[in-house]
């Protein structure tokens, strides 16, 4: 039996077509309008959410003030290395699995708020635990400090990528490089200033209730983060495509992992990028007790730590529009390299300065350079696919790399540490290389 329109019927058909395109148009033109009127707002209120967020982690950075604390609890090396490995690894491993969770929101803030609860609330469960220390021992603190940190890293991971869904949700697409950048910069000024003032409270307190005070002052800091991340102006953005979990989700990871050999190639750089950079978690502690330095030269070192990032970050983000990611890539490498040989052939405590200056330029490129290539794979509907696989992927070195390092600590000592993070950044620098002379990525020769 055969179906048609009448004239009629169908012009009545094109009218109510068109009446929904011009709908969605104006939806669409009306939520663009109202994030340029609130574009400074948002602008302001998320890079103060950046500077408290960083200011908490001076006060209690993962590089220095938590290993330090771990150490007044046990001579592991293994376990002190593992703090830094949590933090990431923690941040690293949801963001797969809620990619497709977080395409389904309408609106990302409400989601952000609750989530990164779990982020921020556990500074004040660190607190309550150095003020415990004398009553609970040794033996009770210790798997409750790691219970600490997991939670502190999920909670990060978690709220991931609703959190840069938001963002890129209030701030216009020409605004992303120089948002991030300023908020960036922002709070790196801030760990700076925040690992100074942990310094000289180690310095002038009593273990452990120095470390309460530190961990109480993050715990505020992230407070006032909280609070101007919730003066977010979000609006729902009706040109959202909302995704379904479902089967074609992961088959479609598997089809990037087999199809796109450029990307593979670029988680096994990432990987071992993650082995060279595994001695700047134990310099703290190593220079401790080498040299028995008080707590006002770490926070000297945590400040130093995060000026070279703040140098880096600028630095290298200008140097991938002018020189490409490979070059970039390649400063990152060497720089981790000479940080280890500068920790491992140190005369004195002084030279661990430059072997700060030069892991906070390896870390600025970690963050900048890295980022920067896994946003330029695939396309737009791809990224939060490609996104969730490159940190997710990258997570089994990040918890593997101070294991190992920290296991060469405890059986011969921190500078075997230092020299395997040096020989992992050779072998990183030469596959770089090799890949880059076959051709097989392509992305380390542009920008």
């Amino acid at each position: 039996m055969g179906f048609c329109l009448t004239d009629g019927a169908l012009n009545r058909r094109i009218y109510w077509f068109d009446f929904a395109v011009l709908l969605m148009e104006s939806k669409i033109y009306d939520h663009s309008l109202k994030i340029e009127q609130n574009l400074h707002h948002n602008f302001t209120v998320n890079v103060f959410d950046g500077v408290f967020f960083g200011l908490a982690l001076g006060f209690a950075s993962f590089v220095t003030i938590i290993p330090l604390f771990v150490s007044k609890l046990t001579d592991s090396a293994v376990l002190i290395g593992l703090v830094p490995a949590i933090h990431s690894v923690g941040w690293q491993v949801p963001q797969l699995f809620t990619a497709s969770w977080v395409s389904r929101l309408g609106a990302y803030k409400p989601a952000v708020m609750k989530i990164t609860l779990h982020e921020r609330l556990p500074f004040f469960a660190l607190a309550l635990l150095a003020l415990g220390l004398p009553i609970i021992g040794e033996t009770v603190a210790l798997p409750l400090l790691f219970l600490c940190l997991i939670w502190q890293g999920l909670g990060g991971g978690f709220c991931a990528n609703a959190w840069q869904s938001m963002v890129g949700n209030v701030i216009p697409n020409r605004r992303h490089g120089f948002f991030f950048g300023v908020q960036s910069a922002s709070a790196n000024v801030m760990i700076g200033l925040g690992g100074i003032v942990s310094g000289y409270i180690l310095e002038k307190g009593e273990t452990p209730l120095n470390f309460a005070v530190i961990f109480f002052l993050a715990g505020i800091a992230m407070v006032l983060s909280w609070i101007f991340l919730g003066m977010t102006r979000e609006f729902t953005n009706p040109s959202i495509q909302r995704l379904g979990i479902d089967g074609k989700y992961w088959t479609s990871l598997l089809s990037i992992l087999r199809i796109d050999h450029r990307f593979r190639r670029f988680i096994i750089i990432r990987n071992l990028i993650q082995y060279g950079f595994v001695g700047f978690g134990f310099y703290t502690v190593h220079i401790v007790q080498k040299y028995g330095i008080g707590g006002t030269v770490i926070g000297e070192m945590t400040g130093v730590f995060a000026g070279a990032q703040i140098v880096a970050n600028v630095l290298l983000g200008w140097l991938i529009d002018k020189w490409g990611h490979r070059v970039t890539l390649v400063i990152g490498v060497l720089a981790g390299l000479g940080s280890a040989l500068a920790a491992w052939i140190a005369p004195n405590y002084q030279w661990f300065y430059l072997a700060f200056i030069l892991a906070g330029i390896a870390n600025g490129t970690a963050w900048t350079v890295v980022l920067s290539m896994t946003l330029d794979f695939g396309n737009a509907s791809e990224r939060a696919g490609y996104v969730g696989l490159s940190n997710t992927l990258t997570a089994p070195s990040t918890i593997l790399a101070p294991i190992l390092g920290g296991l060469l600590a405890d059986d011969f000592g921190f500078s075997h540490t230092f020299i395997f993070a040096a020989l992992a950044s050779v072998l990183t620098f030469i596959v770089i290389w090799g890949f880059d002379r076959r051709r097989d990525i392509v992305m380390l020769e542009t920008s």
